[in-house]
């Protein structure tokens, strides 16, 4: 028996079949569950994914937004205030918290501290009482602050016992302490390099894009310019730029100037980035369709070819704001930086340029602990950034 449909006619038009059944758009044959969450996620999802699989990428973001969260609110945390002096405990080391007393749980606490003066070298020597029993408190009150220089205050996360002392970090040459006094530099040390990196980023990018779309004699001026700012060694270029801020500006405005001094030593590399992505990416159809539209040059680079490779530009910010702290740490620990009553972790540092210092008191090292962790921090987190930047390898 014959199946087939007879052919239809010389000249008889042809017979179409259109299907009414409603079209699902967001299906997908022959593909498992899993295989169909991926083909239909978003790209920022995909990233996720990706980003999420480097754990140490996850925990170096959670820590940095901890910190960043912290120095809103850094007079909340200190155990004292930023100027606060205990002229009877100067140079004094760090206390060990302890939890049991005599065998009984008391709580966290430290001991009370005696003082002598040895008269040889004349170190001071803190001997702990051990009948000396101080609670630490917590949500109490203590010493009074303007939080943001704004609002009176006097509420702190931790404070020492009633007439006791509190230094888990020890004390400087002035009585004060150094572990509230490295929570209020985190304020000025992670901040200089968020604005130091915008104002990098600002040049680099419109410099560096410039350069790439248009090319020609501009482009040949911007990479001798930026062979000649990278072939300066950068410490020298430094001191040099630092010293020629008037010792007559308030702390604000030095701020700014060692904040502007970063971004204009650190835009140079991003600028050829920038450069390199463009000479590339300017040849695509697309932007050859937009230059027949009739779109300006500042659009064409601002929403088509910039966002082609934000994520690359997000990866090299991460990686860039280590060095606008280290930065800012070196100059104002050659004391060409940040002045008081300013204080950063550079600042901080100062106190342990002296060999005789940092052989008796080494604590005052500890505010180079936070550069370290923040540094590692930066870059492992700009490692995950970058591999999730292409989350299809």
């Amino acid at each position: 028996m014959n199946t087939l449909s007879p052919l239809p006619a010389p000249g008889a038009p042809l017979q179409h079949y259109v299907s009414i059944a409603p079209i699902d758009l967001q299906s997908v044959e022959a593909m498992t569950p899993e295989q169909s969450k991926v083909f239909q996620a978003s790209q920022l999802r995909l990233m996720w994914w990706k980003f999420r699989k480097h754990r140490l990428a996850v925990i170096s973001g959670i820590f940095l937004a901890a910190l960043y969260f912290g120095i809103l609110i850094c007079e909340f945390l200190a155990p004292y205030d930023l100027h606060t002096r205990n002229m009877d405990y100067i140079y004094s080391p760090p206390q060990r918290v302890h939890l049991f007393h005599n065998g009984q749980f008391v709580g966290p606490f430290v001991y009370g501290r005696q003082m002598t003066l040895d008269m040889d070298t004349l170190k001071r020597n803190y001997i702990e009482k051990q009948d000396d029993v101080q609670r630490i408190r917590f949500f109490c009150k203590g010493d009074s602050y303007r939080f943001w220089g704004l609002i009176e205050g006097d509420r702190h996360f931790v404070c020492p016992a009633e007439n006791g002392q509190l230094f888990l970090a020890g004390t400087d040459r002035l009585g004060r302490d150094v572990l509230s006094r490295i929570i209020y530099g985190a304020r000025i040390s992670l901040t200089i390099g968020l604005v130091g990196i915008s104002f990098s980023f600002l040049l680099g990018i419109v410099i560096g894009g410039l350069a790439g779309y248009h090319g020609g004699i501009f482009d040949l001026i911007v990479q001798r310019i930026i062979e000649v700012l990278q072939s300066i060694p950068s410490i020298p270029l430094w001191l040099a730029l630092a010293a020629i801020m008037p010792i007559t500006w308030s702390p604000i405005l030095i701020y700014f100037g060692i904040t502007v001094i970063l971004g204009l030593l650190d835009w140079t590399g991003l600028a050829r980035a920038v450069r390199s992505k463009l000479l590339a990416l300017r040849e695509e159809d697309y932007v050859l369709a937009a230059q027949l539209m009739g779109a300006k040059s500042s659009r064409i680079i601002g929403r088509h070819l910039i966002p082609g490779f934000m994520s690359h530009l997000i990866a090299t910010a991460t990686i860039s704001i280590p060095g606008m702290i280290l930065g800012e740490t070196a100059l104002s620990f050659l004391g060409l930086g940040l002045r008081a009553p300013i204080t950063s972790w550079g600042i901080l540092l100062t106190e342990a340029r002296s060999v005789s210092v940092i052989a008796f008191y080494p604590w005052l090292l500890l505010p180079m602990l936070p550069v370290i962790l923040v540094i590692l921090a930066f870059n492992f987190l700009g490692d995950g950034l970058r591999d999730a930047a292409d989350p299809y390898k």
